[in-house]
C-alpha cells in the first residue's frame, strides 16, 4: 500500500474509534439517567384549564438541577426536537416532533427563569427558559429542562404563566384542611350542638 492509502486507512479507523467511544458513553450516560427518571409522568386525561399556549419552541434538554452540563439521556430527555408547549393548570405539556413527549405535572414544578444556555444550546443573555421540576420525591434535586420559545416575547410569558403555577401550587399546599371529626371547634355528632346530654 502506498503512504496515503495507509493515512486514509488510520484515519478511517480512528474515526470508527471515536464514534463507538461517543456512542459507548451515549449509553452509559443513558443508562446512569434511567436510575434518575425510571419513567416519565403521564398526562391526565383532563389537563384543567390552559393557561399560556400553544407556543412554538425548540426542547433543547434536559440536565440534573443545578449542573446544566450533566444532561439526562433517559426517555429522549437529552434530545433536542421541535416542541410546542402548552401550561394548564395540571402541568405543562411538551408536545414533541421526533421525540418522546414530555408532561411535567404541576404538582412537581419547583421553580423557573431564564439562563443563556443549558447542555446542547448557548444563546447568552435570557435565551433559554428553564425549567426545575422534581419528577421524584425521593431526588430532592430534581431536573432542569429547558425550552427556548420561537417568540422572544414568549419568553416572560412562559416564564410567568410557569411561575404562577408553582405559586398556585405552593398556596394549594399550604391551605389549612378540613377539621378531622371530634377536634376542637367541631362537634363530634352533627345535629348535636347545643343539645344536653341525656341520661
Amino acid at each position: 500500500m502506498t503512504r496515503t492509502t495507509v493515512s486514509v486507512v488510520v484515519l478511517v479507523v480512528l474515526a470508527v474509534l471515536a464514534l463507538w467511544g461517543m456512542r459507548a458513553g451515549w449509553l452509559a450516560r443513558r443508562r446512569r439517567s434511567a436510575d434518575v427518571v425510571p419513567t416519565l409522568p403521564v398526562a391526565p386525561a383532563d389537563l384543567g384549564a390552559t393557561r399560556l399556549g400553544p407556543l412554538d419552541a425548540v426542547y433543547v434538554s434536559t440536565t440534573r438541577a443545578g449542573d446544566w452540563l450533566d444532561r439526562v439521556s433517559a426517555h429522549d430527555l437529552g434530545v433536542r426536537s421541535p416542541a410546542v408547549v402548552e401550561v394548564h393548570d395540571a402541568g405543562v405539556t411538551i408536545t414533541r416532533t421526533g421525540a418522546t413527549d414530555v408532561f411535567v405535572p404541576a404538582s412537581t414544578l419547583r421553580a423557573a427563569g431564564t439562563a443563556p444556555g443549558i447542555a446542547g444550546k448557548v444563546v447568552g443573555g435570557d435565551g433559554v427558559v428553564v425549567v426545575t421540576w422534581q419528577p421524584d420525591p425521593d431526588d430532592p434535586r430534581g431536573l432542569d429542562t429547558g425550552l427556548r420559545p420561537r417568540h422572544a416575547a414568549d419568553r416572560t410569558r412562559l416564564v410567568d404563566a410557569l411561575t404562577g403555577l408553582v405559586t398556585a401550587g405552593a398556596t394549594a399546599a399550604a391551605a389549612p384542611t378540613d377539621h378531622a371529626p371530634g377536634a376542637p371547634g367541631q362537634d363530634a355528632t352533627p345535629g348535636t350542638a347545643g343539645q344536653e346530654e341525656k341520661p
